[in-house]
């Protein structure tokens, strides 16, 4: 099994020795053959346990007993202590998923605490085919059929082409010592009930059932880059980046076959997993929109908008006479001027003595209106958005320069008529949207 391991490591992570290397170890089995294995490849990792206190002084114990192995060693050790019940209860989740969250984000706070370049973890072959098995009893689609990734960022995972009878026998030929988890010995939970009572028996049924396991997981694993690679290609053709965000045209999407699958692909990534929620949304009228924890899809017209949430300033921000410039929430320039020269729509003469100070840039208002310069009479800001097509992103995002209640400027875009210079202003005040 050594010279195997080694083989696997010079195959797929020939950048690991002379790496700063850290290695989750529990101190069952897996691990500590990981460690044995590490050991006499030349790696001296340093050691990270993760006290979850799911059983009593016998987790307290496992801690003690890593203690003292990386002081036989002379391996630098991390133990940490968790909450688990309290943090699962806290944020409504498995003992189980509490207990993967929690070591993991320490995982990642100690490798950037410390510069570890990678992190072992001792997932092995057979880990991978219960979560198959588990995944594939919930409707996973195809990628939670491809058992345990070999790698994630960081994480490796080189026990994958070990079964558990391979590592028993490597333990037992080694004298490696470890610590038996009695809760592993139970059926409470779905994952021990395959592991103790379905995959021995499903094991028994052909001797090369490992084997052709894993090139059942390498053919999936093909397919599931075939889709990707189209996924990818629809993303770079039809997503269009644009101020407000991506856009991409509901037309696009219509022209796809196997529509389902490539909803969840393209905006499972941003948080929106609910397809049904995605349909609906593709025959909703103009401005609805769906949130995750991370986006918001907007419908616009015949287009998605895809935007990150941002948290919105719908403050009041104050503008004094004698202010020259601000930056903050849009950078504009405030300068006297003798005369009117070119304008633009990120420029604009004013006529100062017009003007009621502090000036206020704030958000649009249902009940705003003004008088567009170039235009008879007055106009409903809502009306003017509507009639220039603005999106729900660009008239949330869009800021107003007003004089007491009265709009002076949509900023960049229109000015109104009442305040602008002309050729009998004495006190000429020009504003530039420096972006």
């Amino acid at each position: 099994m050594f010279q195997k391991f080694q083989k696997y490591l010079s195959e797929n992570f020939p950048e690991l020795m002379g790496k700063s290397v850290l290695l989750a170890i529990s101190g069952g089995i897996d691990s500590c053959v990981l460690l044995n294995l590490c050991l006499r490849a030349g790696f001296k990792p340093a050691l990270a346990h993760s006290n979850f206190q799911l059983r009593g002084d016998a987790s307290d114990q496992d801690s003690g007993w890593i203690k003292n192995l990386a002081q036989m060693h002379d391996l630098r050790c991390h133990i940490k202590t968790f909450k688990t019940e309290a943090y699962a209860k806290e944020n409504k989740i498995s003992i189980q998923m509490a207990a993967r969250e929690l070591r993991y984000c320490w995982f990642s706070e100690l490798s950037e605490d410390y510069g570890y370049d990678h992190i072992l973890v001792g997932h092995h072959g057979d880990d991978s085919l219960e979560t198959f098995m588990i995944n594939s009893m919930r409707g996973s689609g195809l990628k939670g059929l491809l058992g345990i990734p070999e790698e994630i960022g960081k994480i490796l995972r080189p026990l994958l082409p070990f079964n558990r009878n391979e590592i028993q026998k490597y333990a037992n030929e080694n004298s490696i010592q470890w610590r038996e988890d009695s809760s592993n010995a139970k059926t409470d939970y779905l994952r021990n009930t395959l592991r103790h009572e379905v995959i021995p028996l499903w094991k028994k049924q052909g001797r090369s059932f490992d084997e052709n396991f894993k090139k059942t997981l390498y053919y999936l694993g093909l397919a599931q880059d075939l889709l990707d690679n189209l996924v990818e290609d629809f993303k770079r053709k039809n997503f269009i980046p644009s101020a407000n965000g991506i856009k991409v045209t509901n037309s696009s999407l219509l022209e796809l076959k196997a529509l389902d699958y490539y909803l969840h692909s393209l905006f499972a990534p941003y948080g929106f997993n609910n397809i049904t929620d995605i349909h609906q949304l593709m025959q909703a009228q103009s401005g609805k929109q769906l949130f995750s924890k991370t986006h918001r899809l907007v419908k616009d017209r015949d287009c998605f908008l895809l935007t990150e949430n941002i948290s919105k300033d719908d403050k009041t921000h104050v503008i004094s006479a004698d202010f020259n410039k601000i930056d903050h929430p849009i950078p504009l320039i405030f300068s006297k001027e003798k005369t009117v020269l070119d304008k633009g729509p990120k420029k604009l003469f004013l006529d100062k003595s017009k003007l009621k100070f502090p000036l206020h840039l704030r958000k649009w208002k249902q009940s705003d209106y003004f008088y567009p310069y170039g235009m008879d009479g007055k106009k409903k800001l809502s009306k003017y958005f509507k009639d220039e097509k603005f999106s729900l992103l660009e008239k949330e995002s869009q800021w107003l320069l007003c004089s007491s209640d009265d709009v002076v400027w949509v900023i960049g875009k229109r000015a109104d008529a009442r305040f602008l210079a002309d050729a009998k202003s004495d006190n000429i005040w020009l504003i530039q949207l420096n972006d």
